[in-house]
């Protein structure tokens, strides 16, 4: 399985200038807890990524008034991604390693073109486990007794 398989397409994606609140509207419009941070939106080359953890520890801990910031002051960096056609197993190992819940997904030319979670690997891979176990579990279309051949 790649990340293609797993990834989300077309994540929304904000630059270091983009009004804080915006990027938090676009969490809650989007239903997701990271956005990518881009250089420019024609390029799409990420550079970094804002999480809503990032916004509460970076702003509202720290005494800052979020409606004054932009993206770019409290995004994490450098932005860890993953080719679209890497495997599973070496996303997983991205994110264990970086202890990271979400990757970017690039394509060759470094262009952003999807995200891939850990609740995309576990909806794919439980719908794959299932299916795989459907078809172990189809009965033979022989009947009566199993005789090896």
């Amino acid at each position: 399985m790649t990340v293609h398989e797993l990834m989300s397409r077309d994540p929304a994606c904000c630059t270091p200038a983009t009004p804080l609140n915006e990027v938090a509207k676009m969490m809650v419009e989007c239903d997701c807890g990271e956005i990518p941070v881009v250089d420019n939106m024609q390029s799409l080359l990420p550079i970094g990524v804002i999480t809503d953890r990032d916004i509460t520890c970076r702003t509202i801990a720290n005494d800052q008034n979020p409606l004054q910031m932009v993206a770019g002051d409290c995004m994490s960096t450098p932005c860890l991604t993953i080719k679209i056609d890497a495997s599973l197993e070496d996303c997983c190992q991205i994110l264990e390693l970086h202890r990271v819940r979400r990757l970017p997904v690039v394509d060759d030319s470094g262009v952003l073109c999807g995200i891939v979670s850990q609740a995309d690997i576990a909806r794919k891979v439980d719908e794959y486990a299932a299916e795989v176990l459907k078809q172990v579990s189809q009965p033979s279309r022989r009947l009566g007794r199993w005789e090896p051949q």
